[in-house]
């Protein structure tokens, strides 16, 4: 199921960036599913990082997220058959990384919510 959750936010991230990441593993700890990333950033946004503009690539990432929210959480549930009751993302514009994180509804609340 985790390897199907990375492939899925790749698929995402390629789709809509024009290019994936070239590293990615999901983790569950919990009701904490995280997707973490490497080297996501496309060249335009490598470029503006050395130019110390950093904070445009944050800003534009935050507002994609927010753009595709439903759909990076409707995949989540999809796969992992649980609901989505958080979702956040955080770049790390230092290393190269990005990080999906998903708070799940717990499996006690699976039957009450109609999961």
């Amino acid at each position: 199921m985790l390897a199907e959750v990375t492939n899925a936010v790749v698929r995402l991230h390629r789709t809509h960036y024009g290019k994936g990441p070239t590293r990615s593993k999901s983790y569950l700890v919990d009701d904490v599913l995280m997707c973490v990333m490497r080297d996501v950033f496309t060249t335009v946004e490598r470029t503006l990082i050395e130019s110390g503009e950093g904070d445009k690539v944050r800003e534009t990432r935050l507002a994609f997220q927010d753009a595709l929210r439903d759909r990076f959480c409707e995949e989540v549930e999809r796969i992992m058959g649980r609901g989505v009751v958080g979702f956040t993302t955080q770049v790390l514009l230092d290393q190269d990384i990005g990080i999906e994180v998903f708070v799940l509804r717990p499996v006690s609340d699976r039957r009450r919510a109609g999961a």
